[in-house]
């Protein structure tokens, strides 16, 4: 969430930038700019009536010592109607609060300079690409048949168990999806990111602190009985590890990792694009996340984007990486960067991560706050999280692009992980 204080200081800059989001509703900005100026008129009247209340105070306590009856009930009559303003007020402050507070979720975090306009996919941008194209045949299967073929993933039994969009899967497909759990976590371990076991369900104020509630309510599963909410990321409940704390600069970078299965209730399209491992409702994915200072935040994007493509490297796969334009950024996003793995059998772009700077719009929500050393005041932090990476698409490519007349080949870095070479041997 955005600042009050940056959007006022800032009104015309947030105008223009959140334009490259196609977010071009100027009259919310100048709405909570009006309703700050009146809540801190509000604020004023309130503070000047508690100091009066207080100098009135004291003057009843003389009167009494003078024996002055008379005025120190006037006085007396007079502390009750000034208490009764006050009440007054706070309630008007307290509905100009919410009132600003509704407004102030509505609108999306500011996008760097760098972030390309567009309204779409069709319109992000290139960085760079690497990997090699594997040559395969005219009789390429796509990933859903090598699974049936192989006996490794069966999504008719996992639409048996639950539904569409949950694959079970099997031998050394189930081996194949430990080994890259396994590969993520050590390889985030070595880049100096502490392991955590999150929770996979949180509460109402966590989904709001990192931007889920209320933008995406829609996607989440709900355990309406007690209020809880399955986790699309782990972003969520390893961010809020950090809700509330005021943190040293000296305790900065934070840099965390968690494997953790993830649950969306997204439909997505249809045909090709949910086929198979395409588009799940729940899968596994490592996530990163770091905190950092504000002038090192776009430093560590461009580090944590280096070292997704380190990973990418290492499995072999063919990759690009898109920068997101404005209109594909998610809300909380202030500059955002896709990984997508090439898929040879499908003949089609996969995405396998997203690596995003929040900068300070998540720590404005999660109250998070560092202190330079020997200041008292205290500054919002910045956050940052990446796909380190997401399995389904990822082992789609690469079931597809490793495939040959005799079986599956498996990644080298792997074979430590899965204790064999190839899947049909």
């Amino acid at each position: 969430m955005l600042t009050v204080k940056y959007i006022s200081q800032n009104r015309d800059a947030v105008v223009d930038l959140l334009s490259v989001r196609n977010f071009n509703d100027a009259a919310i900005i100048d709405q909570i700019i009006s309703l700050d100026s009146e809540r801190r008129a509000q604020l004023t009247k309130v503070e000047e009536l508690k100091a009066s209340l207080n100098r009135i105070s004291r003057d009843i306590g003389e009167y009494f010592r003078q024996g002055k009856r008379d005025e120190a009930d006037a006085a007396k009559d007079q502390t009750a109607k000034i208490k009764e303003e006050i009440r007054s007020l706070t309630a008007d402050l307290n509905n100009i609060e919410e009132k600003l507070n509704e407004l102030l979720v509505q609108v999306p975090n500011v996008p760097h300079e760098s972030v390309p306009r567009g309204t779409g996919e069709e319109n992000n941008v290139e960085v760079r690409s690497g990997g090699e194209f594997p040559g395969l045949g005219n009789n390429a299967l796509a990933h859903w048949d090598l699974a049936k073929k192989y006996d490794i993933i069966d999504f008719d039994l996992g639409n048996k168990i639950t539904g569409s969009g949950f694959p079970l899967y099997k031998g050394k497909g189930s081996r194949l999806q430990r080994a890259l759990i396994e590969f993520f976590l050590d390889e985030a371990s070595r880049e100096g990111y502490t392991e955590y076991f999150p929770p996979l369900l949180v509460n109402e104020e966590s989904g709001f602190a990192t931007g889920q509630l209320p933008d995406k309510e829609g996607q989440m599963y709900h355990v309406s009985s007690d209020n809880l909410y399955l986790i699309p990321t782990a972003e969520v409940p390893l961010t809020n590890i950090f809700r509330g704390n005021i943190l040293n600069s000296s305790d900065l970078p934070i840099k965390i990792s968690a494997y953790t299965p993830c649950f969306r209730r997204e439909a997505g399209s249809y045909g090709k694009d949910v086929k198979g491992l395409n588009r799940l409702h729940q899968f596994d994915k490592v996530e990163i996340v770091q905190v950092q200072h504000p002038d090192r935040s776009y430093d560590a994007l461009e580090e944590m984007t280096s070292y997704v493509e380190y990973l990418l490297n290492k499995l072999e796969l063919p990759y690009r990486i898109m920068l997101l334009c404005g209109g594909d950024m998610g809300f909380a996003a202030a500059k955002t960067y896709d990984f997508e793995v090439f898929s040879s059998a499908q003949e089609r772009w996969l995405e396998v991560s997203s690596v995003s700077n929040f900068t300070s719009f998540q720590a404005n929500r999660l109250k998070l706050r560092f202190r330079e050393e020997g200041e008292k005041n205290s500054l919002l932090a910045h956050t940052l999280n990446g796909s380190a990476l997401a399995l389904p698409r990822l082992v789609a490519a690469m079931l597809e692009n490793n495939q040959t007349s005799g079986g599956i080949k498996i990644p080298e870095v792997l074979l430590p992980y899965t204790g064999f070479e190839m899947i049909g041997q």
